[in-house]
């Protein structure tokens, strides 16, 4: 399909810097989300976003109905938990998260009914305030796979000034095509959420980034951009090369507008805002339903997977019991993952539930398994050119690996986002992305003793 340049589409800024190309495998492309039947019961853990965990709301033996409130917090960085069933709640105790935090969780026990609990209704926005506020009762976290509530991240800090609104729909990651399934299924979400985003933050320019790996997504993001909230509308389109990690923030940004975020700052300092394109969507539909965050689409796939799909799943599903639907494991799984193949977690197994931020679930046979086998640093360099922030990896990991805190400390590890382009790169098969957070652990216990 061609993708000629019109007037809603402007070319990037500047050249990508670093990344890998990885092969795409986007098998669940032309599928639309399924949405799946109400699970038996959901688990839902108070630690689903970055910052403080939610406290219970709710006790055992209470009704609640789909959206209902069940936890939240007086702390600023965090994001309230909702109902993503009616029913019963039967148990509040813990649970493990993929990353081996121990969490404490609600369980509630479906009635089969999904009834919306009877108190929502569409908040009442007037001024700012009164949307930032919509957005967090929302229990909105970037749904991108980050998970930070998005109320903090709409609420530009006093003396930032953000002039760009950068929806990411690169969806870098292989496999994952939820973000793609958005544009084309629910655009005129998107759309209504950009204007929504747009007119209470006052921001000027809007820039829907997505690569070039999706045509009909350009498409009908072109046609959004033509018919825009009015003829003032600045909106326009970046069509990217397709190279991990195109979606990360400051990769992005760099990308769209030739702006760099300094190390230790955020794209607000670059006068930007980033969100991914289901946040914006999810924005436009809560603001006109009042239904908060209790569900969300992901890819099911990889070759362990019988029947890949996307899917429409309750938050707290057990991940078992999606994959169930998705026809099962045609064979044993060798690697089962939360997220994508790059970034996502290993988990121990099926048992799991569905969390606010994650996009995919991927199991993969023991066929896939391509592990090299670790010798020493031939000095090669490719972990440098492929390092998208300019770090040194190689470097990083020789002076993290003999705890040499005083060489290290200069090399600027904490700027590492653990995109893994520096291990995949390595023909060493140096585990670099390992070593880089050892670095980050080593920084952060050096600022806890001062």
């Amino acid at each position: 399909m061609s993708l000629k340049r019109t007037g809603v589409i402007r070319k990037a800024a500047a050249k990508p810097r670093g990344g890998v190309a990885v092969a795409h495998h986007k098998n669940t492309a032309d599928m639309p989300a399924e949405r799946l039947p109400a699970p038996p019961t959901v688990i839902l853990p108070m630690q689903q976003h970055i910052g403080a965990p939610c406290e219970p709301v709710v006790k055992v033996g209470d009704t609640v109905g789909l959206g209902q409130l069940i936890a939240d917090s007086e702390r600023p960085v965090s994001a309230p938990i909702h109902a993503s069933v009616s029913g019963k709640v039967t148990a509040i105790g813990e649970t493990p998260l993929p990353n081996g935090v121990i969490s404490p969780s609600i369980t509630i026990e479906s009635d089969g009914e999904m009834r919306l609990f009877e108190g929502i209704a569409p908040p009442k926005i007037e001024t700012k305030e009164d949307f930032i506020k919509a957005v967090r009762d929302s229990g909105l976290v970037g749904l991108g796979g980050a998970g930070f509530p998005a109320h903090i991240k709409l609420n530009t800090p006093p003396g930032k000034e953000v002039d760009t609104l950068i929806v990411n729909v690169a969806e870098c990651e292989p496999f994952i095509t939820v973000d793609y399934r958005e544009c084309l299924d629910n655009s005129w979400d998107v759309l209504s959420g950009i204007c929504t985003i747009r007119e209470f933050l006052g921001i000027k320019n809007v820039i829907i980034a997505i690569e070039d790996n999706k045509p009909l997504a350009v498409e009908e993001l072109k046609k959004l951009a033509a018919n825009s909230c009015n003829a003032k509308q600045n909106i326009q389109v970046t069509v990217l090369k397709s190279r991990y990690p195109q979606g990360a923030e400051k990769v992005i940004i760099h990308a769209v507008t030739g702006r760099k975020v300094p190390p230790g700052k955020l794209p607000a300092d670059a006068g930007c805002l980033v969100m991914n394109v289901a946040s914006v969507a999810f924005v436009a539909r809560y603001l006109k339903s009042g239904k908060p965050l209790t569900s969300r689409s992901l890819t099911v796939d990889g070759s362990a997977i019988a029947e890949p799909k996307n899917v429409r799943v309750p938050i707290g599903t057990d991940i078992g019991y999606i994959i169930e639907h998705c026809g099962g494991f045609k064979t044993d799984p060798y690697k089962l993952l939360m997220g994508g193949p790059m970034m996502g977690l290993a988990l121990i197994g099926p048992n799991i539930p569905l969390l606010k931020q994650n996009n995919a679930i991927l199991a993969f046979s023991a066929n896939d398994r391509r592990t090299k086998t670790e010798r020493p640093c031939i000095r090669c360099g490719r972990c440098v050119k492929a390092c998208p922030m300019l770090l040194t990896p190689f470097a990083i990991a020789r002076f993290a690996r003999t705890d040499n805190f005083e060489k290290l400390e200069p090399l600027g590890a904490t700027a590492c986002m653990e995109c893994g382009c520096c291990a995949y790169a390595c023909p060493s098969g140096i585990p670099l992305v390992q070593y880089m957070r050892l670095a980050k652990s080593m920084h952060s216990e050096q600022e806890a003793k001062k």
